[in-house]
């Protein structure tokens, strides 16, 4: 293998920029070149491609987003698409990428392999967390340290006006920033997509915070709950209780923005590095990632196909806290 590629695909996420850096330089250290696609599987149609030195990728490890930015490619999911693709990677002589993103990056990178046998290697990159086979994934820290920054801030309104805030986080279909941030932030409850929403059961667990003299209190909603939100939410638990002045703030794309903390600078770098080593072992359609603090690659099949389960002891925690 001699050149290889590289983009960021689907959201961005924090620790993009240092998983990038890592990227390049070991592809460099390995005698590789290096090629950046801009816009993830867009750029890859539309040939928006170019070689990236190591002066390339210098001070970007503390910047978020992604130097080379990001896309979410329709044209990519249908055949016509894909042939452009392959046409260009194959015009550039380029053997193999690494695909930064989520689960729909690597069913693309799946089905890409199966039509024209390009190797692809993944990095997790997404603030959710809710890939298989990694114990976190790129941006994920920092999302939460971001959201709870803004939590304890409400926090302090909270107090100070007696209100009960419904604060929403990220997470579509997983719970895992909400968990977090309940716990970091003394919510008194949380409501995530794993959970059913018993609307009765969260205004008792208010009420009780009420006759235990609580002068306020704080409910982290994931965006992607069944009930609606954290709007809808809020107007349901308003009809039945009417103790505190209700608010609702949703911190939205602000989780995903922001310099990465040191531990998604640390997993950028040593995801990418694998990464790079991976292809050059001739490991294809597998995902980087750590567990237990150990380098593991698993299938994309896989990652996609199951996802992290929420910690149980995690929800018994928020519930016994609350009191």
């Amino acid at each position: 293998m001699k050149k290889i590629a590289v983009m960021t695909s689907g959201g961005d996420s924090p620790g993009m920029n240092a998983c990038l850096r890592a990227v390049v330089r070991t592809g460099i250290y390995h005698g590789l070149e290096v090629y950046g696609i801009r816009r993830g599987y867009e750029g890859m149609i539309d040939g928006d491609f170019y070689k990236m030195e190591s002066h390339d990728v210098s001070n970007i490890i503390q910047r978020g987003g992604t130097i080379l930015k990001t896309a979410r490619s329709i044209r990519f999911m249908e055949p016509e698409g894909r042939k452009r693709a392959f046409e260009n990677l194959k015009s550039n002589a380029i053997e193999g990428f690494v695909a930064i993103g989520g689960d729909g990056t690597f069913r693309g990178a799946t089905i890409f392999e199966k039509e024209y046998g390009i190797t692809c290697v993944g990095v997790a990159g997404t603030i959710d967390n809710d890939l298989f086979g990694t114990d976190y994934t790129l941006g994920f820290d920092t999302a939460i340290n971001t959201a709870i920054d803004c939590i304890d801030k409400i926090r302090d309104t909270a107090i100070s006006h007696n209100r009960l805030f419904f604060v929403e986080v990220m997470g579509r279909d997983a719970g895992f920033i909400a968990l977090s941030c309940g716990i970091a932030g003394g919510a008194e409850a949380i409501v995530i997509p794993e959970t059913e929403t018993n609307i009765e059961n969260l205004i008792s667990i208010l009420q009780n915070g009420w006759q235990h003299q609580k002068s306020s209190a704080i409910v982290i909603v994931a965006e992607g709950d069944e009930r609606g939100g954290a709007f809808e939410i809020a107007k349901l638990v308003k009809e039945k209780f009417d103790y505190y002045d209700t608010r609702v703030s949703v911190l939205g794309h602000i989780q995903r923005g922001g310099n990465p903390t040191v531990r998604d600078r640390i997993l950028g770098s040593r995801l990418g590095m694998a990464a790079v080593e991976a292809l050059v072992d001739g490991k294809k359609n597998v995902m980087a990632g750590l567990i237990n603090d150990e380098l593991v690659f698993t299938p994309f099949a896989n990652a996609t196909k199951h996802h992290m389960d929420i910690n149980k002891q995690m929800l018994k925690l928020v519930e016994i806290l609350a009191l």
